[in-house]
């Protein structure tokens, strides 16, 4: 059966999308093209059609992995003011509900471990999927009347995906919690930034 160009488009789509659930939640080693046309409903030989390489697919999906992150920080902060905004995110980020959902969290926490071993082409593009998120992190620092920005983004972005990577290590999910909590008092207290009561009042 012969496809049109717009099937092929959304299956190619659809599997960068698997692909990159698949990245996150197993790592770049573990994930089986094979497995993955089977998710899909194709078969192993329908990979070249869309793909030249496994190490294609990697970058493609990496790149993917990176801009579904930036919709969901924007969606987060959607409509608040600067201050406001910030303090959603952090919460957003620094959540039981992010630590418990790598599949679809940050590219940071989920993919760090595994770059030595992986192409320069991946390392590449998650060289530049960081630079991206950190420089548009500064801009919500700047947005939100921070000083330093350019010196706290990286080391902020750095430090959060720190405690969500340990806090995925944590058996004990009180203790887990507690850590993130911390983290979240920490971070805003650095900022500058108001508590969660100031901002649903909405003072600044």
């Amino acid at each position: 059966m012969r496809y049109s160009e717009t099937h092929k488009a959304e299956t190619h789509a659809k599997l960068v999308k698997l692909a990159g659930r698949a990245l996150r939640e197993k790592g770049p080693d573990r994930l089986a093209v094979a497995e993955l046309m089977a998710a899909a409903g194709l078969t192993h030989g329908g990979f070249y059609a869309h793909f030249k390489s496994k190490d294609a697919l990697l970058a493609e999906a990496l790149q993917g992995v990176f801009e579904d992150s930036r919709q969901r920080r924007r969606a987060v902060a959607d409509g608040l003011p600067p201050r406001q905004a910030l303090v959603r995110y952090i919460d957003a980020y620094l959540s039981p509900a992010h630590r418990d959902r790598p599949a679809t969290g940050c590219p940071l926490v989920a993919l760090n471990s595994d770059l030595p071993r992986q192409s320069r082409k991946f390392r590449a593009a998650f060289d530049a999927g960081v630079t991206l998120l950190v420089s548009e992190f500064e801009d919500s620092l700047m947005a939100a009347g921070i000083a330093d920005s350019d010196g706290l983004a990286a080391s902020v972005l750095a430090a959060m995906a720190g405690a969500i990577a340990v806090s995925r290590g944590i058996a004990d999910k009180r203790l887990s919690d507690a850590l993130l909590a911390a983290t979240r008092d920490s971070i805003k207290l650095r900022l500058g930034l108001p508590d969660p009561m100031e901002s649903k009042d909405g003072r600044q």
